[in-house]
């Protein structure tokens, strides 16, 4: 069932129930299945061809931001704090009146506090609502949401979660759904590094990747890193190792994720030894021109490859 925003949209001919901007990677699919599940979107993005992409399959298509200030709700998938920042200022000066905005991108949480504080004055509902799962779960919808914000918006907008996630988690007060997704890629970051080292490790020593994974699988270093997202390429199909790295998450985000997590851990005092290096291992991977690439080429960067 559609939640009340999606029916208060409806009653309008010729209106979406929801504005989306950023259709990457994970947008794209995101904004899919919102519409899959019969959710009306318009969609923004820089990339024209994106958004032409999404408007093929029934999407409503945006020339600008302004374009979407008719939109009750917006969903917001962007790469950072000031891309976030700068599309909440430009809707609130186009003169958007709606009563929803979600942000699943992965920013600063004091950023997200206070972008939830502006729009309150507003009078708008805002969500933080970053996700786990990588782009297969975004095109699965099986993506898992950590909310931050208040329980009453995430009950409003629990159908829109609902169409792209298979677990929402309230995280508590806004911010906290970006705090939790700090700590979930600080440590999914330190699990591929560590996971890239064994794989290359066992190659140097005569073992076949794929052997080793499957013992690894199986056994007590089981992580995602290894089971669901191989670096290796050819251990498993339809990941971004197996796609020249592409298609994925890429490693200038990933560091930019974990410049956000140790500051955050900094600003608390809680130790981040083993972030800190890992940051430093994705500052020189970023440095050797494979920001672009899935963050699991740091396997190839470890083997002292550019591929």
């Amino acid at each position: 069932m559609l939640s009340s925003l999606s029916r208060r949209c409806f009653s309008s001919a010729g209106s979406y129930s929801v504005a989306f901007v950023g259709l990457g990677n994970m947008g794209a699919s995101m904004a899919e299945n919102l519409m899959g599940s019969g959710v009306s979107v318009k969609a923004f993005d820089l990339n024209k061809d994106a958004v032409a992409a999404l408007a093929a399959k029934g999407a409503g298509s945006a020339e600008s931001l302004a374009d979407l200030k008719d939109c009750d709700t917006i969903i917001t998938m962007l790469p950072s704090s000031p891309h976030v920042k700068a599309t909440v200022e430009t809707m609130l000066e186009a003169g958007w009146k709606g009563k929803m905005w979600i942000d699943s991108s992965t920013i600063d949480p004091l950023v997200s506090k206070s972008i939830a504080e502006k729009l309150a004055s507003e009078g708008v509902t805002k969500l933080d609502a970053p996700v786990s799962g990588g782009v297969k779960g975004a095109a699965a919808g099986t993506l898992t949401f950590m909310v931050g914000g208040e329980k009453e918006g995430l009950d409003e907008a629990k159908s829109y979660f609902d169409a792209m996630g298979a677990n929402i988690v309230h995280c508590g007060a806004n911010g906290a759904g970006q705090s939790a997704k700090l700590c979930n890629n600080l440590a999914m970051a330190i699990s591929m590094i560590g996971t890239s080292e064994a794989l290359n490790m066992g190659e140097k020593l005569g073992l076949d990747p794929k052997i080793l994974a499957g013992i690894m699988n199986t056994s007590t270093s089981r992580c995602w890193s290894s089971d669901s997202y191989n670096p290796y390429p050819g251990v498993l199909e339809g990941v971004p190792a197996s796609n020249d790295y592409e298609g994925g998450f890429g490693s200038s985000l990933m560091l930019k994720d974990l410049g956000l997590a140790t500051a955050a851990a900094g600003a608390v005092k809680s130790p981040t030894p083993l972030g800190n290096v890992t940051k430093e291992i994705y500052t020189m991977v970023e440095g050797a021109g494979l920001g672009g690439k899935d963050f699991g080429v740091v396997l190839q960067f470890l083997r002292g490859s550019k591929k």
